[in-house]
């Protein structure tokens, strides 16, 4: 299969419907209000404990443009939140192209939106294997999947998506917001595609050094393991 050469990009793209997936809320409400603000439409799509902390932020205003990804999806979460964003109607929206007939067509199949930016931090693996006493099961419960996928697919997607991933960059994205009628320029959205190739690069490189370093008696040591096949 031939892969998709883009011929034809916006240099300014409309920030219509955003996907918010934080363990670290810092500078949330900020960014929220700022892109409120901006698009008094804009449609929030979010998960779990950030869904709750954004109704919990916006009050009534949440009513009308914060939705559960698995409302939007028609699926329900995965016990644990072990899956909650990996759906085909997720990474239409965010992996779409903007000047692509087929992709609009397979959006307007699908009955999906295009996603503008995706607001996602990643489970804290780092921070929790440097507890005092922490385990193996503990590292992998913090291992997470669904973010980096969604921040790789962003971050490819510069042509049209924001990959934010840095708290430390909500203002400086409101800001341009607020300037530019509710639109984030290509040199914005490049440079935060390069910082969320970075942070995906370094979390896989802590969990291959965490699990290149695990002795092998303590492989077993958090689990009761059963004989068989």
């Amino acid at each position: 299969m031939a892969i998709n050469k883009v011929e034809t990009i916006d240099d300014r793209v409309r920030v219509k419907t955003v996907l918010v997936s934080v363990s670290d809320k810092t500078g949330l409400d900020l960014l929220l209000r700022g892109l409120l603000a901006a698009n008094p439409d804009l449609r929030i799509l979010s998960t779990g404990g950030s869904h709750a902390a954004i109704g919990k932020l916006l009050g009534d205003s949440a009513s009308r443009s914060l939705q559960q990804v698995s409302d939007y999806t028609g699926q329900p979460e995965m016990q644990g939140g072990l899956v909650k964003t990996l759906d085909f109607r997720i990474y239409l929206g965010l992996l779409s192209e903007t000047h692509n007939p087929a992709h609009q067509a397979d959006l307007a199949r699908a009955g999906a939106v295009p996603i503008d930016m995706v607001v996602v931090n990643l489970y804290p693996f780092r921070e929790t294997i440097a507890k005092s006493g922490a385990t193996l099961e503990d590292a992998r419960g913090n291992i997470d999947i669904g973010g980096p996928c969604m921040v790789r697919a962003a971050a490819k997607n510069f042509h049209r998506v924001a990959a934010l991933t840095d708290p430390a960059d909500y203002p400086g994205v409101v800001k341009e917001l607020s300037e530019s009628g509710g639109t984030l320029g290509l040199a914005t959205r490049f440079s935060l595609a390069r910082k969320a190739f970075q942070l995906t690069a370094r979390y896989d490189e802590a969990i291959a050094e965490y699990l290149s370093c695990m002795q092998e008696e303590k492989i077993s040591a958090p689990y009761h393991v059963r004989a068989g096949g």
